[in-house]
């Protein structure tokens, strides 16, 4: 409570100062929402005043009014859910008068960027301080991948690319950083998964059941975490867990997909279907894919399953809010080549079994009549985890090598300050109680209790031209390793740490604008970097971890520059980011076990590079769309580059759109990898051609259907991963294709 009372003695004088700005006559916002492709009005659509929270839904007729709206320039954002495109648009509110606004809304369009993880509320993406990367359903169906990594992997433009043991275990990397610098959630909460620790743990996320995939580049750690250093992807599982407001009958979809090169398969359906006030919902469904097939072969043990099901149960009202949620994910993922680093002859293959269990509860209020708060959101979540590493003998029999198990119990607080002329801004608590154990004859590290509190706060000046960002968040971890036989005795240890950042987003011509931020990080080690210590073929490493390891500090200034009009959008992105004390894996050039020897370290490092995206009208129906992302990342005390850094990528591609029908090519380019760690051998750089194609159609105004087919490596070109831990052992899959079908009620 502490915290709390410095953070608001800090942040009120200036509240204050912003009430007296509010003593103006409101005005009034009408319109109507209509559905483009019937040209019919569109009932249920939600529509948000972006700086004041403001929102209402639209009635059957598709009318809809904001009362009491104060004089200003606004984004107003018009939105169902990811079936029919949003669109956004700015809007002057004058004293005392009505303004009217229609929106038109699409199936299929090329989409503004709208994000709620960036900032904690809904936005456009050119409105963020910080760069905004994202997919929404269509998307997904398009690509059609077996996991998280493998959807985001060749978006060449952002920043992002993988990290994999194998298709199924493939993890984001975002601007270099891996690994616990790139947090992953689920609506807004950590997954809770051990997929940050090893190169052959996936996260338990189904693609085809995720609603909209948000990756939010540069530190986040002031909303969400201090291990956010690289970037935060935000998974977001259903329309209402964002929006909250009801909406009467039922909303599905369902949809299954067929690929060759790896003998994909998936099934999934899910469902939300609303009486008034009341919403209740569930999914179910599946993913498979077998051994991959590359130019030179197939890759053997590299097959991978995922089951997903959830269902839930919510309230929502006028004033409160809340809803109750299970998810049970069940995967089992090969690790190709690691019963080669087993030295048991025995052994046939190696592949890992994963169970969570995730029970949710969000309760909230909004429109309140208290001065200061407008609304407030508490979400809580315990995460049941476990994990077994099994052995596959020449007997068929299957024995347990190592076995995990992970409680955490996740809670967040958040509380939206009512806006007061310029001034908004919203703070809240973060917390995490987690008791991991680690079992079996391999096991890596003692069992560790973990404690975790953050108090934080996000605040903005916004004016006509500009607007200013400044947050803070106080951390502090506490980990204490438990007495085991196998390990040496180990002193708790407690970090504590303040994170902090400053903004300021101008816009200095027609549609463009110019963001720049400051950002101080703070990271107490992960569990992994105090503790482990043995053979871990899920890195391809011995690894002996530093319980002695001091808490990792940075600086970091990004730079954005933004356009977006009807005819050319784009974004132009440079990032510099300076650590003391980074924690990384030294390879010492020795080996034992098989594997070669690392020792988590600190030295001092920087990070930089950016990311260029351009979207070029060449026709009204035919856009240009061109990307060029790069990184480089050393650390500087011995001006040795650091591991597995991606290398520089470009591409090319077309979205061609002939009505119904979407087409788009597109060719990526790398290029070799010659700034290589310690035992890092080159990787050399290739040209991949794909093409995705998609046919959307509504067939009624409330049902949609979507065929989308991807063909990938056409050229069927023999290319490795810079970032893969088997690079030197796989390259990448081959020619293949992928079809999938979705239909939609709406």
């Amino acid at each position: 409570m502490g915290v709390i009372r410095l953070l608001l003695a800090v942040l009120l004088p200036g509240y204050c100062t912003a009430i007296s700005l509010t003593a103006q006559t409101a005005g009034r916002l009408e319109g109507h929402v209509y559905l483009r492709e019937k040209s019919q009005p569109l009932g249920g659509a939600a529509v948000l005043i972006v700086e004041l929270s403001q929102q209402t839904v639209s009635a059957e007729d598709g009318s809809y009014s904001i009362e009491n709206v104060p004089p200003g320039i606004y984004q107003v954002i018009a939105h169902v859910n990811s079936v029919i495109t949003e669109q956004a648009q700015a809007i002057q509110i004058t004293a005392g008068e009505t303004t009217s606004i229609d929106f038109m809304l699409d199936l299929q369009a090329l989409r503004h960027e709208i994000t709620v993880t960036a900032e904690g509320k809904q936005l456009t993406a050119f409105e963020s301080f910080q760069s905004v990367d994202s997919l929404d359903s269509f998307d997904l169906a398009e690509s059609a991948d077996v996991s998280l990594g493998e959807t985001l992997a060749n978006r060449v433009g952002s920043g992002i690319a993988k990290r994999s043991f194998g298709p199924g275990s493939s993890r984001p990397i975002i601007r270099g950083f891996d690994g616990d610098r790139v947090l992953v959630m689920e609506d807004g909460i950590r997954v809770g998964s051990l997929a940050s620790q090893s190169g052959d743990h996936g996260e338990p996320l189904n693609m085809a059941q995720v609603d909209r995939l948000e990756v939010v580049k540069g530190p986040a750690t002031l909303l969400y975490g201090s291990n956010a250093m690289g970037g935060t992807i935000n998974a977001v599982s259903r329309h209402h867990s964002v929006h909250t407001h009801a909406h009467d009958g039922l909303r599905a979809s369902a949809s299954t997909t067929a690929g060759s090169a790896a003998s994909l398969g998936a099934a999934n359906t899910g469902f939300e279907y609303g009486l008034k006030n009341w919403m209740v919902w569930g999914s179910a469904g599946g993913v498979r894919s077998g051994d991959y097939d590359t130019p030179i072969g197939t890759i053997f043990n590299s097959r991978a399953r995922q089951l997903n099901g959830s269902f839930g149960l919510g309230f929502y009202g006028d004033r409160h809010f809340f809803s109750t949620e299970v998810e049970v994910d069940d995967g089992t993922n090969g690790v190709p080549f690691a019963q080669d680093f087993e030295g048991e002859e025995d052994v046939q293959r190696i592949f890992l079994n994963s169970l969570r269990r995730s029970y949710n509860a969000n309760w909230g209020m909004r429109n309140l009549t208290n001065k200061a708060i407008d609304n407030f959101t508490v979400k809580l979540r315990y995460v049941d985890w476990t994990h077994q590493e099994l052995e596959q003998l020449d007997s068929g029999e299957e024995e347990v090598g190592t076995a995990f198990s992970q409680g955490q119990f996740i809670y967040r607080a958040v509380f939206e300050q009512k806006a007061k002329g310029p001034w908004t801004g919203r703070f809240g608590v973060w917390g995490l109680d987690k008791a991991y154990d680690v079992t079996g004859a391999e096991a890596l590290s003692p069992a560790v209790d973990q404690t975790a509190f953050a108090a934080f706060a996000l605040e903005e000046l916004g004016f006509e031209k500009f607007k200013l960002q400044g947050g803070l968040r106080l951390e502090t971890n506490r980990y204490e390793p438990l007495q085991s036989a196998n390990f040496a005795s180990f002193d708790p240890r407690r970090f504590t740490g303040l994170s902090a950042s400053g903004g300021l987003h101008a816009d200095v011509w027609q549609n463009g604008a110019v963001v720049a931020s400051f950002s101080h990080s703070y990271r107490a080690p992960a569990l992994e970097e105090l503790y482990n210590f043995g053979p871990h073929v899920g890195n391809l490493a011995f690894e002996i971890g530093d319980p002695l390891l001091k808490a990792e500090t940075g600086n970091g200034l990004d730079l954005s520059l933004r356009h977006d009009e009807a005819k050319v959008r784009g974004e132009l992105n440079f990032f510099y980011y300076g650590f003391d004390n980074f924690v990384f894996p030294f390879a010492t050039g020795e080996i034992d076990d098989g594997l070669r020897v690392v020792e988590f370290t600190q030295r001092n490092a920087r990070f930089l590079g950016g990311e260029a995206a351009a979207h070029f009208e060449l026709h009204p129906d035919l856009w240009l769309d061109l990307g060029l992302d790069y990184v480089n990342a050393k650390e500087t005390d011995q001006n040795t580059y650091l591991p597995r850094i991606p290398p520089l990528r470009a591409s090319v591609g077309i979205d061609w759109h002939l009505g119904d029908l979407s087409i788009k090519p597109s060719v990526i380019l790398a290029d070799r990898q010659d700034r290589t760690f310690t035992g890092e051998t080159d990787t050399p750089g290739y040209a991949l051609l794909d093409l995705k194609a998609s046919y959307t159609f509504a067939k009624s105004t409330n049902l949609a259907h979507q065929f989308s087919v991807n063909v990938f490596n056409i050229g069927d070109a023999l290319y490795r991963n810079h970032s893969s831990f088997i690079k030197d052992l796989a390259p990448e899959i081959g020619r293949g294709v992928k079809f999938t079908y979705v239909v939609r009620v709406f």
